[in-house]
């Protein structure tokens, strides 16, 4: 069962040339989402003018090396590690709905274009259930069991917000996927379609497009720290600041 191209059984009911295009039009929906959450929320203009205003603290120029070992270091901490999260089960959880996430899209692309109608070497769709797994795994987990832990009103979770679009998303995609796979039902098939339109349309309004920001924040803030701009901004919010009464303001969790 998870050796098997469930695309390939689909293509009964519906051409490979459908499935493409379906593929693609979900490609475009994410760029254009993309350039759009860009326009509307101002993110280049204020990379640009955060860059411009980092510069004129600078205490010293950063080579041209020094960028591309700074970028390598932002890819390997800060994206492929998710460095940025202090909390170990956080980070975890993240990692798993990443990779799972990589995978499970990746090798969806795989099946459709090469492998409809033809022999599917067995490591694909194995590939492909696992990806759909590990996103359900660190998704649940998060949804389930961190995000209740560090809401600081002690929210329930079936407390829902526009921010949580994309990870509900996510996970109804993955999870229909695996009962379509598992069941064979079209009832499943109808709904994991559905999700992923809702998971692929919804940019503009969802974390989708964050992911695409964050290497780049990542990165902009390493690049301060080597060239000292950094030194001249206000203390960073994580280190206790003396107040003029004697109060100190304690560090806040890093969740």
């Amino acid at each position: 069962m998870f050796t098997l191209n469930p695309f390939s059984e689909l293509a009964g009911l519906i051409s490979p040339f459908a499935m493409q295009v379906y593929v693609i039009a979900m490609v475009i929906l994410v760029t254009g989402g993309t350039l759009l959450d860009t326009l509307h929320k101002k993110s280049a203009r204020y990379f640009f003018d955060n860059t411009e205003k980092l510069k004129k603290l600078a205490s010293r120029q950063v080579s041209a090396g020094e960028k591309v070992a700074i970028a390598v270091q932002t890819v390997a901490v800060d994206v492929l590690a998710s460095g940025e999260f202090c909390n170990p089960k956080r980070r975890m959880a993240h990692l798993l709905t990443m990779y799972g996430f990589l995978l499970f899209i990746v090798t969806t692309a795989i099946l459709i274009f090469g492998y409809v109608g033809e022999p599917t070497p067995a490591i694909l769709p194995l590939l492909w259930h696992v990806g759909a797994l590990l996103v359900c795994i660190g998704g649940y987990w998060f949804w389930f069991f961190i995000r209740v832990d560090v809401a600081a009103e002690g929210n329930p979770w079936y407390r829902v917000v526009r921010a949580d679009l994309f990870i509900l998303a996510l996970l109804a995609t993955t999870t229909f996927a695996l009962l379509w796979s598992v069941f064979g039902a079209t009832f499943f098939f109808v709904l994991f379609i559905a999700a992923a339109t809702v998971l692929f349309g919804t940019v503009l309004w969802s974390k989708f497009a964050h992911m695409f920001f964050k290497p780049a924040a990542a990165f902009q803030k390493r690049v301060a720290q080597a060239d000292g701009s950094r030194d001249g901004l206000p203390a960073p919010a994580d280190k206790p600041a003396q107040f003029g009464l004697g109060i100190k303001r304690l560090a806040p969790k890093n969740y």
